[in-house]
């Protein structure tokens, strides 16, 4: 590859437009990277500020007419982009298929087993009997409950008692699975992974947080735990998932493993994608990336995460493990508009929503800091069978929390047809009826939807609180199909409720309009649906995604505008009692140094206020170019704990040269001593193109040139802080040097500047803990 050219900069000043020069003119080509012009309006996108330089064009198109092998090269440097897209989407894809087939099997496993064959679920296995009728569709003679299987018994108190121990025993036992494997092979397979996603885009750096342990982990422990009953979802780990596939593919290919900048990238197409496969919503999962997810979202990006994203879907659609040949398992279809005096009832739970939303971030807040403050932190196993065995013994006798949370959410969601057995379709039907069977009007609530309420009811207390404390312990857990059960349960009741005032009230001004007796006015599934939208919007905070999600996730286009007024009203009165979303929130706890791009920075601060060292602390350590020996500079290594090393000219002319990673200073140091000969503690180290002059019985010197990034991000001193701030935000800079005419000030990094915004906002900056 072609040396660049030495490198030459000017630093930000007041308002003046930041230039990289590489000896060429503006908007030049170099390598397959191209530089811009940045001011304060338009964001960087330069490849070579994360220190990493690109080959010619020319070089690869010369190349390329020398053989068939190089011009083959230069196609795959081209398309390497599509490539890692397309791998992405058919790995994410295909891991999402199998997670909910094996989720399907083990969940019925809780209750039963298929005679006929044991890996198929109640559902699959009820298919393939010729013995089951339309009345029983849920039970066959192949489907066998554990009392049938160990005592031949399906009825009576012992039956029961016995289907009971069996659930909450395969419930422990998959939790313990779970928790056990991630304890051993990989920590960081547990949570949901979006908080820590967020951060890496943001330019901080998890070292193993992507890995393979991680990701082959947390897919066979995410099968475990959402099996277990536990009161959490596989959506967010599933974004885990994917973004795992993404560092994987990234990988194998030069161009994306040398370069932070472009495997970011990747990782916001991969989060995508894995939104796509985790409810089915391709367009939806791009727009969470872009509004939840990436710190930096170009077009190019934009159309790879459309791709990736479209090719997951596919490939999920093909393996169809829902059996419904549909992308989504909460498809409906609603009968009825809805009409404008219905906005209030959604407003009314969007209210909900948010107020849910702020009452959850609070609590799980508040007890995942006591788990890290406590010795509660210490015993994570034990925590984990202690909320299993809560949730499992509590869910058991009500149906509604009994099931998985995704059949509980699709049976709320949908609409009573005349062919529904659910409790919550048993209406009094009028026998004189001879109406078509979509067309079935409103009637008068039985028995069996009075019972469901209660149950309801209880099943939403319950689901409230126990998803306080699951949330955040040591597996993987996923908080979108939890916080959507919460809203479709309350949605569900408020619609029972307005169906049956319009029924028994139709007289009233309110509904004498829109509602003839007779009639069918309300559906109750569409406001389940706006509830659950409206409860994982006051959670998450999210908008425009939360939108596209839903009715990508339930086929109802028409019904946008009660979402959107649900998700505005939720996120409203959230943001009223606090800006933070849930994954904000555990970014804090944990002590991410994340700068968030929503918030504002407004006061007249200048990088000299922030910047390292300040008066009375220890000169900056830095390299000398040419006046430091290898033992010197692993003493340097050893005695500090910082990322990296400015290298200047000398210590008194302290003029910058460029700047030096720590892992990189690490690495080539010790392949010097077991690959070079002559290299020894004393031998200089040097970062010019030509070794110093030495005498002549001088050890070997050390040539580091290659390790050293020569356009290190630099700014001067009197840059304003909000200039300093916004460079951080857009471009996921860990670290910023600070000059004057070239001479090395100081040092502002991510954290420098996340404890002066709290300084600023009359916080204590030493309060702010980064792990």
């Amino acid at each position: 590859m072609a040396q660049p050219l030495a490198p030459t900069w000017r630093t930000v000043g007041d308002g003046a437009a930041f230039a990289l020069e590489q000896g060429l003119k503006r908007g030049r080509r170099l390598g397959s990277c191209k530089l811009f012009e940045w001011n304060t309006a338009t964001p960087v996108h330069a490849h070579i500020l994360y220190g990493s330089f690109c080959a010619p064009p020319a070089e690869i198109t010369s190349k390329s007419k020398e053989s068939i092998w190089e011009f083959i090269k230069s196609l795959l440097d081209a398309w390497s982009g599509w490539v890692v897209m397309l791998l992405i989407g058919l790995l994410a894809g295909t891991l999402a298929g199998v997670i909910d087939l094996a989720v399907d099997w083990m969940t019925d496993l809780k209750e039963g087993v298929c005679l006929s064959a044991f890996w198929y679920s109640h559902e699959q296995c009820c298919w393939t009997s010729n013995e089951t009728t339309f009345e029983d569709r849920d039970k066959c003679p192949l489907w066998q409950k554990w009392s049938e299987l160990l005592v031949n018994q399906s009825e009576g108190a012992s039956a029961y008692i016995l289907n009971y121990l069996m659930y909450i025993l395969w419930a422990l036992l998959f939790a313990f699975l779970a928790v056990s494997l991630v304890r051993v092979f990989a920590p960081y397979a547990c949570g949901s992974g979006i908080p820590e996603i967020k951060t890496i885009l943001s330019g901080f750096i998890i070292r193993g947080y992507l890995g393979k342990w991680t990701l082959l982990i947390k897919t066979v422990t995410l099968v475990l735990v959402v099996s277990s009953g536990l009161s959490l979802g596989k959506e967010g780990p599933l974004v885990h998932v994917a973004c795992c596939c993404g560092n994987f593919f990234s990988s194998l290919f030069s161009k994306y493993s040398k370069n932070e900048g472009k495997r970011r990238e990747v990782l916001s197409a991969a989060a995508a994608a894995g939104v796509s496969v985790a409810f089915g919503a391709p367009i939806g999962g791009v727009l969470f990336s872009l509004e939840e997810v990436s710190y930096y979202f170009p077009l190019k990006t934009l159309w790879r995460s459309f791709f990736a994203a479209l090719v997951a879907a596919f490939t999920l659609r093909s393996i169809n493990p829902f059996g419904n040949s549909r992308l989504v398992l909460f498809y409906v279809e609603y009968h009825t508009p809805w009409y404008m005096a219905e906005l209030f009832p959604f407003i009314l739970l969007g209210v909900f929503g948010g107020l849910w939303g702020t009452l959850f971030i609070r609590c799980n807040i508040a007890w995942c800091r006591r788990r890290k403050t406590t010795k509660l932190g210490k015993y994570p196993v034990l925590e984990v069978i202690a909320v299993t065995a809560i949730t499992a013994i509590i869910a058991y006798p009500n149906p509604y929390t009994r099931r998985s949370t995704s059949e509980l959410i699709s049976e709320l969601f949908n609409d009573c047809g005349a062919l529904e057995s659910s409790q919550l379709c048993d209406y009094i039907n009028d026998p004189n009826m001879t109406r078509p069977v979509d067309d079935i009007p409103d009637r008068p609530a039985g028995v069996g939807v009075y019972t469901a309420m209660w149950q309801l009811a209880l099943a939403l207390i319950f689901k409230i609180v126990i998803t306080i404390f699951t949330f955040g312990m040591k597996i993987p857990s996923g908080l979108f199909i939890p916080s959507m059960a919460v809203g479709a349960m309350a949605g569900r009741m408020v619609g029972i409720g307005v169906e049956q005032l319009a029924y028994h009230h139709h007289d009233w001004i309110i509904f004498r309009n829109w509602c003839r007796p007779g009639a069918d006015c309300v559906t109750p599934g569409l406001y389940a649906m706006v509830g659950a939208a409206a409860c994982l919007g006051g959670v998450t905070r999210m908008t425009v995604s939360l939108v596209v999600i839903m009715f990508e996730l339930t086929g109802g286009l028409e019904y946008i505008v009660p979402l959107m007024a649900a998700a505005v009203t939720s996120k409203w009165v959230a943001d009223a009692f606090g800006k933070e979303g849930i994954y904000e929130a555990h970014i804090h706890l944990n002590g991410y140094p994340f700068l968030d791009v929503k918030d504002e920075f407004t006061h007249r601060t200048l990088a000299t206020d922030v910047m390292r060292p300040r008066r009375g602390e220890p000169p900056l350590s830095v390299l000398t170019q040419d006046s430091m020996t290898v033992e010197d500079v692993e003493t340097l290594i050893k005695e500090t704990d910082y990322n990296g090393f400015p290298v200047v000219v000398s210590r008194d002319s302290e003029r910058l040269i460029g700047f030096a990673q720590r892992r990189e200073l690490i690495l080539a140091i010790k392949n010097a001593r077991q690959r070079q000969e002559g290299i020894v503690s004393n031998s200089i180290m040097y970062f010019t193109e030509e070794p110093p002059e030495l005498p002549a019985n001088s050890p070997h010197p050390l040539k580091l040139r290659r390790v050293l990034n020569l356009s290190p991000f630099t700014v001067t001193d009197h840059t304003p802080m909000e200039t300093v701030v916004d460079i951080f935000r857009k471009l996921g800079l860990r670290q910023c040097l600070v000059t004057r005419s070239g001479r090395l000030l100081g040092i502002i990094t991510k954290k420098d500047v996340l404890r002066h915004m709290a300084q600023m906002a009359n916080q204590d900056p030493e309060s702010i803990m980064f792990n």
